[in-house]
């Protein structure tokens, strides 16, 4: 079952969701969605006190949510008691709170630009433009940081291809197309850069030239993959390492001529709003 994650905002609150593109629908984090309608410290264990009073909804959350996989605080993957539009509107009926109302309208939206963003790609990337606009980023990036993520997603889509869908195989993949471009995985790269939290997205905090570097490395690997079509894991692992190869040629080139590395240690933290040199 295809799934694309992300994390939606309803008043400042987060909810954890999960694009299911076989049914066309969202699936939301039930706890999320309680926390966000009560402001409980503890939304699991309130979610637990609804169903032992409510034995209609405690039957109607084991019979239509199904557990789904989605990020914890921690980033890590944990299956999660998840509910789909429908759900969640029987979930507030439960719930006294008088964020219902704009919940409901929240909820209508958020599925009605998806559905628009699936018809026309364009939104969807306008969408993150706006975000990265309201962070603070300049348009240069901006517009550097969009064709990455599309690099980005043509490559993924051609490791499924290859018959690779797993997160963990992606990431040990990218960690050696990282590793040959730059002479670091994404977690020591981090590090460079004092990102400590793994929700931190390091490409967010790259400068226009480690985009740069980090596109023609995947670019590289993508084009590599479509022309041998390797068969194995194995296999990959050494495509995404010459990929990675032509990048890290081309980056130690680069430094040869400007005289100095291009890895920054800069980042786009709002809390030392550290801008990142050219």
């Amino acid at each position: 079952m295809n799934r694309e994650t992300s994390i939606k905002l309803f008043q400042d609150k987060k909810i954890r969701s999960t694009w299911n593109e076989k049914e066309e629908q969202w699936y939301f984090s039930v706890v999320d969605v309680v926390s966000a309608l009560t402001d409980s410290v503890n939304a699991t264990d309130y979610l637990k006190k609804m169903r032992k009073r409510d034995v209609e909804l405690s039957n109607y959350l084991g019979t239509n949510c199904p557990q789904v996989e989605m990020h914890t605080e921690t980033w890590k993957r944990r299956k999660t008691l998840a509910g789909t539009v429908k759900d969640i509107l029987r979930i507030i009926q439960s719930i006294p709170s008088p964020k219902a109302e704009p919940f409901k309208l929240w909820l209508a939206q958020v599925g009605y630009e998806r559905l628009r963003e699936i018809e026309n790609p364009e939104l969807a990337q306008e969408r993150m433009k706006f975000l990265f606009e309201q962070k603070g980023y300049p348009q240069d990036w901006i517009d550097k940081r969009l064709r990455g993520i599309a690099i980005r997603q043509n490559l993924t889509d051609e490791w499924k291809a290859r018959g690779i869908s797993e997160e963990r195989d992606y990431a040990i993949l990218t960690a050696e197309i990282s590793k040959a471009t730059f002479g670091m995985t994404p977690s020591e790269y981090k590090e460079h850069k004092g990102l400590m939290k793994k929700n931190q997205n390091l490409r967010d905090h790259m400068t226009d030239l480690e985009l740069i570097f980090t596109m023609l490395g995947e670019r590289v690997t993508t084009e590599i993959s479509q022309k041998e079509q390797p068969v194995s894991f194995q296999a990959n692992k050494k495509v995404a390492k010459r990929g990675g190869n032509v990048a890290g040629v081309a980056r130690k080139q680069t430094e040869k001529e400007l005289g100095r590395t291009i890895i920054s240690e800069g980042n786009f933290l709002p809390e030392k709003m550290t801008r990142l040199s050219k």
